[in-house]
């Protein structure tokens, strides 16, 4: 489930009341009048079904709380209540197949920002997965995918689409492309300091590499998998099961390629960068396209939802 913190205006309390009370899917409401001194007014809580959870926040955003109050979300991990599993039956749905919206966006939004953080995640990435291309080394690669935040931005990406939110997707993008070419620009330094000291070799590069030439040489499953892996790792948001995610991006070769270019290029290896590029590009371009299908899937899934709750009424 998840609990509600509102500071609602005076004048606004009572239709908020209403509209949390005539919500499938709600229980535990509680008012504090007078209660907020910042912003002032009414202090009001209750807990919903995660199910309800976004059409309630339409409903109070309906009323501009948001712009004159707060709204606070939180997700319960335990209530022992027999009034909030009544609750959570009567709303249509499970609440692993909810989706959260205004969440979602947010969410989104913090982990595509482009910030120092962000950019050190994927420069270090990019180098592990350097290591793990001339040594030919799969758990590198893995440990390489697992570290890269890129995820974030294409997620980023898709959500801003759905939403039609041209300047965060804008953002995002933004933030994509300049963490994937500062990392390759600091690999290819990277990989030259290493030959400079003796650890990394042109031939190493050159040599048949069972476990990581998939790398530079892409094709059809290339983009299947990338497919299946951005409609996974949606999935893995919007039902806040964000422990799918290290399988998402162990699945895809986002920073192995980029990795791998780094590394072609600055051996002059054209033939390799390239193949690396597309392999990248592909697989950016999957993992967008499913990740804006899907949410356009769940959307409709809960237009109809929404429907259903507009038709059942709330019992008592």
């Amino acid at each position: 489930m998840l609990h509600l913190r509102l500071i609602t205006p005076g004048d606004r309390t009572d239709a908020v009341v209403s509209a949390i009370e005539s919500m499938v899917g709600t229980t535990h409401l509680v008012v504090l009048p007078g209660a907020a001194r910042e912003p002032r007014g009414d202090l009001v809580l209750c807990d919903v079904a995660r199910e309800a959870g976004d059409e309630l926040l339409r409903k109070l955003r309906e009323l501009s709380i948001e712009r004159d109050g707060s709204i606070a979300v939180e997700n319960i991990d335990l209530v022992l209540s027999r009034r909030a599993e009544a609750a959570e039956e009567e709303a249509p749905g499970e609440a692993a197949d909810a989706v959260l919206w205004e969440q979602l966006t947010e969410v989104t939004h913090e982990e595509s920002t482009l910030s120092i953080t962000y950019a050190a995640f994927m420069i270090l990435a990019t180098m592990i997965a350097a290591c793990g291309v001339v040594l030919d080394n799969a758990v590198l690669i893995v440990g390489a995918m697992a570290v890269g935040p890129e995820f974030g931005p294409l997620a980023g990406v898709c959500t801003a689409v759905v939403q039609r939110e041209p300047r965060h997707a804008l953002r995002s993008l933004g933030a994509l492309l300049i963490g994937f070419v500062s990392a390759i620009i600091a690999t290819t330094v990277f990989s030259l300091g290493m030959d400079a000291i003796g650890q990394f070799h042109a031939e190493m590069l050159e040599r048949p590499r069972p476990n990581t030439g998939f790398i530079w040489q892409p094709d059809p499953l290339s983009f299947v998998v990338s497919v299946l892996a951005g409609m996974a790792g949606v999935l893995s948001l919007t039902s806040a099961k964000s422990g799918a995610l290290v399988g998402v991006a162990i699945s895809v070769t986002t920073v192995p390629a980029g990795a791998n270019a780094a590394v072609a290029l600055s051996y002059g290896d054209l033939a390799q960068m390239w193949g690396s590029v597309e392999q990248l590009l592909i697989n950016l371009g999957g993992i967008m396209l499913a990740g804006v299908l899907t949410l356009y899937g769940q959307k409709a899934l809960w237009r109809t939802q929404r429907g259903r709750w507009s038709r059942r009424p709330k019992t008592t």
